[in-house]
């Protein structure tokens, strides 16, 4: 039998229901579901989404996760059962922090929606951040000072697309851009413009079908207390205010 087979039938009989129910509310004959169940059969497109709907889980936690090591209920339920996702409390009940290093951002984009990934990744606590699900990812590169490349971006999870705010910052997790921390605007429908707040880099598109997940940032975890360079805009401000200086006091001389 295939992990998805097993799966089913797990799922089927923790929810206390028969083969010809389930296949009932599937909209299916007995003798189709059957074949699901034991394995000589897969189940298209259209029957895997009544059955991830049937059940609130998502597909691609019914085709790669053995549901049977996991508890359903400690997962994130997200809008229109779009996915499921993993979560982890401490003793007290309280969300931990997993933090996705370097060294293993790599198998993020594949791990993010199995349990057993995150359960992998190391852990913080930070109770200042309040309530919502928080999650720590890598920097890479220099497009978005003052973070520097090895620093940790904390960000809080956003279930909703329409939570997005403009002209904010958010680490996304996309099906063809990877992990990518950037500003945000939604200047076009179904689509978020993505801008580096260092403007060497050019700003590119990313489409609301490209998201698998959006967290808000919260905090940065960082090593370094290098001093960040000044903008134009405060060196302009420190010229007026050197003149301003000045010339208050050659009008302090001529008064003497």
């Amino acid at each position: 039998m295939s992990l998805f087979s097993d799966n089913i039938r797990a799922l089927r009989v923790r929810n206390k229901i028969s083969q010809e129910k389930l296949a009932e509310q599937l909209q299916i004959t007995r003798g189709r579901y059957v074949k699901y169940e034991d394995g000589t059969s897969e189940a298209p497109y259209d029957i895997l989404k009544r059955m991830a709907l049937y059940f609130h889980i998502s597909i691609d936690l019914l085709l790669s996760v053995d549901v049977r090591k996991i508890n359903i209920e400690d997962l994130i339920k997200l809008e229109n059962n779009r996915l499921l996702l993993p979560i982890q409390i401490d003793s007290s009940g309280e969300n931990i922090i997993e933090v996705v290093t370097q060294k293993v951002k790599a198998g993020y984009l594949s791990g993010y929606a199995d349990p057993e990934y995150i359960e992998s990744l190391q852990q913080i606590s930070l109770p200042f951040l309040g309530s919502g699900k928080h999650r720590g990812f890598p920097v890479e590169g220099d497009s978005m000072p003052p973070h520097e490349e090895g620093s940790i971006i904390v960000g809080r999870y956003v279930e909703n697309l329409g939570e997005v705010q403009d002209g904010k910052t958010y680490i996304l997790i996309t099906k063809n851009h990877g992990m990518v921390y950037k500003r945000l605007n939604k200047n076009k429908k179904n689509t978020l413009v993505l801008e580096s707040d260092n403007s060497f880099y050019p700003h590119f598109e990313v489409k609301f079908s490209e998201i698998l997940e959006i967290w808000e940032y919260q905090c940065n975890i960082g090593r370094t207390d290098t001093k960040q360079p000044l903008t134009e805009m405060e060196s302009l401000k420190g010229i007026l205010l050197e003149l301003k200086r000045e010339v208050l006091e050659i009008k302090g001389q001529r008064v003497q």
